[in-house]
């Protein structure tokens, strides 16, 4: 057997989830290969060939593949998939919109987010926003499944994969890359920090989400996030959102501040290793999976707890 195994990338750098991934491919079997496909994308190539039970890299280089535009990308792999059993890639907004068309495309049955491979034809995924764990068992030939990342871990980059040039599909495509805005930030990107410090709904204004949850969150060198309800009223923008219709994170360490643990928000952190939740009520939902809760006014506790770090 053999699994190709999309990899996730700036060009510039490869996002650890990849390795993950590959992780979870290893767990399914057979030699694996990582499709790195991108524009100027060697540095990303060069460290994807440095994951552990990878075999070989192969490197697509293409002006269309700069944004991974999903039809490029599905054109790419399609005729790849002659020689694998599998096609994984991380269940990113990336991997999202690019697996739906190559499961598409090879008439098969795409599974989605999954957490734990039992064998080459059975998968486990959560459902109910995280409350219930579904197994899923396909007779398809080929696999085209997304992957968790925060279920696996990446293990150290050890390997010394061989690197190959992968024939870029020659187009045009109908869809073309227009524009983008990226909000820039010297703070850990969400779905990858290791500590994460969260606001909710409580902070009641955008100023206050600034004041109180920012000075925090450069202490501790974390990521910021958001709940979805905190995410509608305006106070954060929508990159911030952890939740079932968010983002999934997974850190060392997860701090909940004014929100409450709706089921939906829970769905996105609850994996957390250490969760920190501080409401003003003691009946919060948060507090019945937080490690440590601080019962009390988060306009009082929050400066105290930022000024002694």
């Amino acid at each position: 057997m053999a699994v190709l195994v999309l990899a996730e990338h700036s060009n510039a750098a490869l996002n650890d989830v990849t390795a993950k991934t590959v992780v979870a491919a290893q767990a399914f079997g057979g030699d694996i290969d990582v499709l790195v496909a991108g524009h100027n994308a060697k540095a990303a190539a060069d460290a994807a060939a440095k994951i552990p039970g990878v075999r070989k890299v192969l490197h697509a280089e293409g002006e269309a593949f700069s944004h991974s535009l999903a039809e490029a990308v599905e054109a790419l792999v399609v005729p790849l998939m002659a020689s694998y059993d599998a096609f994984f890639a991380p269940a990113t907004t990336t991997g999202k919109n690019v697996t739906p068309r190559i499961a598409a495309k090879l008439d098969v049955m795409q599974i989605s987010e999954i957490t734990k491979v039992i064998d080459a034809s059975t998968f486990e995924r959560p459902i109910y926003a995280g409350n219930a764990i579904m197994t899923v068992k396909s007779g398809d030939a080929k696999k085209v499944v997304t992957v968790r990342g925060t279920a696996f871990k990446a293990v150290d980059a050890t390997g010394s994969a061989s690197d190959e040039t992968a024939a870029a599909p020659a187009g045009p495509f109908k869809s073309a890359f227009v524009s983008e805005e990226i909000a820039k930030s010297d703070r850990p990107e969400l779905a990858s920090a290791k500590r994460v410090v969260s606001g909710g709904r409580a902070l009641a204004s955008a100023e206050q989400f600034n004041q109180y949850i920012l000075p925090l969150a450069d202490k501790l060198g974390a990521g910021v996030g958001a709940s979805r309800a905190a995410v509608d009223a305006g106070y954060a923008p929508n990159d911030y959102q952890v939740g079932q219709t968010g983002k999934v994170v997974a850190p060392e360490l997860y701090v909940a501040i004014g929100i409450s643990g709706a089921i939906q928000h829970l769905a996105g952190m609850k994996d957390s290793k250490i969760i920190v939740a501080i409401n003003k009520d003691e009946e919060a939902p948060i507090f019945q999976i937080a490690d440590y809760a601080l019962v009390g006014d988060l306009f009082k506790i929050v400066p105290e707890l930022t000024s002694k770090l």
